[in-house]
């Protein structure tokens, strides 16, 4: 037995709002023949673990857990069979750090959907923290050519590779509508822009004026106002910038081929509907825990394909580690923020108000930079 240490670490401790804190804690380097001990470099921050910090999840969670699941760092440890790392070299992981091995879709490859599937940061302790333990079968190896930084954000890039590039049937020169300017949202712009897409629009809200921007400067032809519609009022007036006045202005009028719905309001599956063209198609990639409230008919009436799109897989994370390292894909634009571990507050905070689209904690620094 090694002896035991501590370690800083950013933990949701608590199934109540604020129950986020930094706190010290203990850590053996004792680990499994099939792990590494990761020191973490750069770790991002997602929407989820805002939504843990308010206690707005919809999914369980095991408390207490160390917060952190888009992480990056050296290997400083290897188990007994690990085979191809070791110690020094540079790493990313991926999310799923407990599956069963053994379930139809472990064996086919599609272990993100196991059923017995655990992630980091909800369920196994993640990597907002010095040091992280992580099966090897979740690694990749990191060209030297990425950034710590842009590393951090290479989950949330196989998210949208994975709604937009498998789950998604996209041809090249298809209109498209992403509904939601958030990391997930502005990522499968830049991929859906990688893949020959024609038209492509960005909705949000008002109070996104800040991702919006990034959406122009990132490639969107069009970036649109989802307004709150004023009950009271006899006439509604449509704004030029209207997701729906935009769309119906657009070829013939009929609607856009696809509709990424990456806003994580389940409402927002209500416009996708109006703006989707007869025979289009839906990928819903956004989490939402609200009921719907309103009739699917339109999904009839139209013939419209809804898709759901979760997590990755290792292919995923292959291609797109390699688009990352040949520069073609850039999710730098997105971070708004770097900080020490001690700066978690600042990032959750600035990301909930959507002043900043990203957050990245580098833990062992003491620093902003």
């Amino acid at each position: 037995m090694m002896p035991k240490s501590t370690m800083s670490a950013v933990v949701h401790f608590a199934l109540r709002p604020g129950a986020v804190e930094l706190r010290d804690m203990p850590f053996t380097r004792d680990l499994a023949d099939n792990e590494v001990l990761l020191q973490t470099r750069a770790v991002g921050v997602c929407g989820s673990e805002v939504h843990q910090y308010h206690n707005t999840q919809s999914w369980k969670v095991r408390v207490p857990v160390i917060l952190g699941h888009e992480f990056c760092g050296v290997v400083t440890q290897a188990g007994k069979s690990v085979r191809g790392f070791r110690e020094g070299d540079r790493v990313v992981s991926e999310t799923a750090a407990r599956i069963c091995g053994q379930c139809a879709y472990c064996l086919s490859g599609e272990y993100n959907l196991c059923p017995a599937r655990l992630g980091f940061g909800y369920g196994v302790d993640g990597a907002m923290a010095d040091f992280v333990k992580v099966p090897a079968r979740c690694l990749h190896h990191l060209p030297d050519s990425i950034s710590w930084e842009r590393a951090a954000l290479t989950e949330p890039c196989c998210v949208a590779y994975n709604a937009t590039c498998i789950k998604t049937h996209l041809r090249a020169g298809d209109s498209i509508l992403i509904l939601g300017p958030g990391p997930v949202g502005l990522l499968c712009l830049a991929m859906a822009k990688l893949s020959g897409a024609g038209w492509l629009g960005v909705a949000g809200l008002e109070q996104d004026a800040q991702r919006l921007a990034i959406a122009t400067s990132t490639g969107a032809d069009a970036v649109l106002v989802a307004r709150k519609k004023n009950k009271d009022a006899k006439i509604q007036v449509a704004e030029p910038d209207d997701p729906l006045t935009a769309i119906r202005a657009l070829g013939d009028g009929l609607g856009v081929d696809i509709v990424i719905d990456a806003s994580g309001a389940s409402q927002s599956l209500e416009l996708a509907m109006a703006a989707v063209r007869p025979g289009g198609q839906i990928t819903k990639v956004g989490w939402g825990s609200q009921p719907l409230g309103f009739s699917l008919d339109p999904l009839v009436q139209k013939a419209v394909r809804l898709q759901g799109s979760f997590s990755h897989n290792c292919r995923i994370w292959e291609k797109v580690i390699a688009l990352m390292a040949s520069g073609r894909l850039d999710p730098s634009p997105l971070v708004g923020r770097v900080a020490p571990l001690e700066g978690w507050r600042t990032c959750f905070d600035e990301m909930a108000a959507g002043n900043i689209v990203k957050g990245v904690l580098k833990p062992g620094s003491s620093t902003d930079s």
